[in-house]
C-alpha cells in the first residue's frame, strides 16, 4: 500500500513538472514568436530545468559542499520561479482572450515581459520573506490550568528543516529572538531536519544556547524518519532537548504529551496510541505536540487541550495554500477552538523543496498560556 501511495505522488510529480515545463516552452513560443527560430535550444534549456531540481537533490545525497547547496538553492529556486510564471501565463492569456473579444488592440509580447518581469521580483521577494523568522503572538486559554503556569510563555518551532539551505546561522538567529522572551518551554513539533544527510551536530550546536526555565522538547515529523529516525533522535540527544517518542511527562502540573510521526514502513494508529497514554493526562491540562494537524476531532473528543502542529507550511508558495486548506478542511494554520479543545498550526520557519515563501511568513509561535474560565 506504501508502495503503490509513493509510486502514484512521483508519477503525478513527474508528469506536472514536465507538463508545467511544457506549458511554460508552448506559451514562450506563442508569447515571442522569434523564439520559434530557437525552439530546439529552448526545448531543451527547459527540459534541462525540468529535471535539474531532481538531479541536485539526488547529488546532494551524495556530495555535500558549498557547489551541491548552490545547485540546489538555485534549481529550488527555479521551482518557484516556474510556479510564478505559469500563474502569470495564465494572467496573461486571460487578459489576451478579453482584450480580443472586445477588439482592443493587444501587445502580447510587452505584457508578457511586464508579467514575467513582476514573476520575477515577487519570486525574490519570497527567497528573501523564506529567510525572515518573525514572531508569532498569540494567547491560549486551558481548562484548570494551575496559577504557577498563568500568564506564562512557551515558544513553538515547527518546520526548520536544517540542512542544505537552512544552517547553523539561521537557527541562532531563531534563538536569539527567543532568549529575550524567557520562556517557560520551547516545544518542537518536527521536521526540525530536512532529511538530508550532513554535518548535524555542528548545525543544531545553537540549541545549546537556548535559555528556557523548564526545558526543550521535541517530537519528530516526516522528515525526520527520511533522515532516520534513530540518527535523529542520536544527534538530538547530545544537546539540551529531551524527546519524547508516545510518551507523556509532567512539567510543573502541565502534561506534554508526545506522539511521534509514522515511520514510512510502520502502521501506526495515532488514536490507539492516545488512548494508551490517556490515563497519564486525561481530566488535567495538557499539551500535545503532533506534527501533522490530522486527527482533530478524535483528539478534542479524547481531552486534548492544546495541539501544537505544523507540517503544512500554509502552503508556502502561492497558490498552493488553497490546497493545503483543501486537504486539511481548513486546518492548515492558525488557531481554531473546539469547547476545551485548541489547535494551532504553524507555518513553520524553513522551507522543502524552493527556499521561497510567497504565501507564507515563516513563524517563532510565542504562546501565552491562560486559565479558561466557564
Amino acid at each position: 500500500m506504501v508502495f503503490l501511495q509513493i509510486s502514484f505522488f512521483l508519477t503525478l510529480l513527474v508528469l506536472t513538472l514536465f507538463g508545467s515545463h511544457y506549458f511554460l516552452y508552448a506559451s514562450l513560443i506563442k508569447f515571442f514568436p522569434f523564439l520559434y527560430n530557437y525552439k530546439k535550444l529552448l526545448f531543451i534549456t527547459l527540459f534541462l530545468l525540468a529535471i535539474s531540481f531532481i538531479l541536485t537533490s539526488i547529488l546532494a545525497h551524495v556530495r555535500e559542499d558549498l557547489a551541491t547547496r548552490a545547485s540546489y538553492l538555485l534549481s529550488g529556486f527555479w521551482l518557484g520561479f516556474l510556479t510564478n510564471l505559469v500563474l502569470a501565463i495564465l494572467i496573461i492569456s486571460f487578459f489576451n482572450w478579453l482584450f480580443k473579444l472586445a477588439g482592443i488592440n493587444f501587445n502580447l509580447p510587452l505584457i508578457a515581459l511586464i508579467f514575467f518581469s513582476l514573476a520575477f521580483v515577487f519570486s525574490l521577494y519570497g527567497s528573501w520573506n523564506a529567510f525572515q523568522p518573525r514572531l508569532k503572538n498569540i494567547t491560549v486559554a486551558i481548562p484548570n490550568l494551575p496559577e504557577n503556569w498563568q500568564d506564562k510563555k512557551i515558544v513553538q518551532l515547527a518546520d526548520v528543516h536544517l540542512g542544505l539551505i537552512y544552517r547553523k546561522d539561521f537557527l541562532q538567529n531563531i534563538i536569539d529572538q527567543i532568549n529575550p522572551l524567557d520562556p517557560e518551554l520551547v516545544l518542537i513539533t518536527g521536521d526540525f531536519f530536512d532529511g538530508m544527510d550532513g554535518k548535524l551536530d555542528l548545525l543544531i550546536s545553537p540549541l545549546n544556547n537556548l535559555k528556557t526555565a523548564q526545558g526543550t522538547f521535541f517530537v519528530n515529523g516526516n522528515h525526520e524518519t527520511y533522515l532516520g529516525t534513530e540518527k535523529t533522535i542520536a544527534t538530538l540527544e547530545k544537546n539540551k532537548v529531551q524527546i519524547l517518542k508516545d510518551q507523556v511527562v509532567d512539567i510543573s502540573g502541565l502534561k506534554l504529551i508526545g506522539i511521534g510521526y509514522p515511520e514510512r514502513d510502520l502502521k501506526k494508529d495515532i488514536i490507539i496510541t492516545l488512548q494508551e497514554l490517556k490515563p497519564q493526562f486525561f481530566g488535567k491540562p495538557n499539551i500535545l505536540l503532533y506534527h501533522s494537524p490530522t486527527n482533530i476531532q478524535q483528539f478534542a473528543e479524547n481531552g486534548v487541550n492544546l495541539q501544537l502542529s505544523g507540517h503544512t507550511h500554509l502552503g508556502q508558495i502561492f497558490p498552493f495554500n488553497l490546497i493545503t486548506k483543501l486537504i486539511y478542511h481548513g486546518y492548515d494554520y492558525g488557531l481554531h477552538t473546539i469547547n476545551n479543545y485548541t489547535i494551532y498550526i504553524s507555518s513553520g520557519l524553513g522551507t522543502w523543496g524552493p527556499a521561497m515563501r510567497t504565501n507564507s511568513t515563516p513563524e517563532i509561535v510565542v504562546i501565552t498560556l491562560k486559565n479558561k474560565t466557564n
